[in-house]
């Protein structure tokens, strides 16, 4: 196919092709590495969360949430199932996302819902507060870090979805990118208690490393000048609140 032709199927792509999203979110994120990883184009349409667009409430009724991707018209939520989608619909494109086989594809699944339940919540905990909750937080953190370093040091794969990037390291890859941003907010950017470290997880470590320099991945990051800020409003925000709950229960 020539230059011309291809420009012109990727055009007839896009019209095919749109996925609503924002900026910051790490749910949107994962949706844009697969859509790459598949070379799959499409628009982007950017939506004000504060301002929900009438395109999206039509879209995602049920949730108003992002990210959606619409195909042909028809709307498909939530990241993980959009994951899916798209490894089906762009089967004949790139690396599987998902495991062909049966068992492995239920064990991504199954760390994709450990990320969700078990690891992000503490971890959010820990950035969100301080003092003694802040502290079990971290310990509760910790706990489940190591057991995704233990899963990844027994398979001695350099990603969880083997010798490519699949569905479990989209799904727990914006914590490679949000995890070194939290840790710099919370110890003022003065070292201090980190997360992962090579000393303790040199298998996470390494694929945290892995995962945000592979091709897919590295070019559809939120800038970091931006991001930073964000997350520290959010930090002082919920600090604040927490106190000025306290101070309430103790009037």
């Amino acid at each position: 196919m020539n230059h011309h032709l291809e420009q012109q199927a990727a055009e007839s792509e896009k019209k095919k092709v749109k996925l609503l999203g924002f900026w910051a979110s790490p749910y949107v994120l994962r949706v844009k590495w697969a859509l790459a990883m598949k070379g799959v184009e499409y628009e982007y349409v950017e939506e004000d969360l504060q301002g929900k667009s009438a395109e999206l409430l039509a879209y995602n009724p049920v949730h108003k949430k992002v990210p959606v991707l619409v195909y042909h018209g028809r709307p498909i939520a939530e990241s993980q199932v959009i994951l899916e989608f798209i490894d089906d619909a762009w089967s004949h494109r790139g690396d599987p996302i998902l495991p062909r086989d049966p068992y492995q594809r239920a064990m991504a699944r199954f760390w994709a819902r450990f990320q969700q339940d078990k690891l992000s919540p503490p971890i959010w905990r820990w950035f969100t507060t301080e003092g003694e909750e802040q502290e079990a937080a971290y310990e509760a953190a910790v706990e489940q870090l190591l057991v995704l370093e233990k899963e990844l040091a027994v398979s001695g794969k350099p990603f969880f979805g083997g010798e490519k990037v699949g569905f479990v390291d989209l799904s727990l890859g914006t914590l490679a990118y949000v995890i070194p941003i939290y840790e710099e907010i919370v110890t003022g950017g003065g070292g201090g208690v980190k997360m992962v470290t090579e000393e303790k997880m040199p298998s996470l470590a390494a694929w945290m490393g892995r995962f945000l320099s592979s091709p897919a991945v590295r070019g559809h990051l939120p800038p970091l000048e931006k991001l930073r800020p964000r997350y520290q409003a959010m930090r002082e925000w919920f600090l604040v609140s927490a106190r000025a709950k306290v101070e309430q229960q103790q009037q």
